[in-house]
């Protein structure tokens, strides 16, 4: 977990407990909770978007027209009178 071990936790706290207090630090780790699950949350559906974004790119390229069938019933065009 971003390379902190249980010691580096541990001081953490113990500052965090100094600086903000008893009554306090519960708080703070509520807001921290959920402003990190909102920015998951918010990290989620941008993934979603521009994937489904990029598959509705790929579905969209154009074809190459098919060639069209030869119609040997079809009548001549007319004769221009000059």
């Amino acid at each position: 977990m971003f390379g902190i071990g249980m010691p580096e936790l541990i001081v953490i706290f113990i500052v965090a407990l100094l600086v903000f207090g008893p009554k306090k630090l519960p708080d703070l780790g509520k807001a921290l909770g959920r402003g990190l699950a909102e920015f998951k949350r918010a990290s989620e559906e941008l993934k979603e978007g521009l994937s489904r974004d990029l598959s509705l790119d790929e579905d969209d390229k154009p074809s190459p027209p098919a060639p069209a069938p030869a119609d040997s019933t079809a009548a001549p065009p007319p004769a221009k009178d000059a």
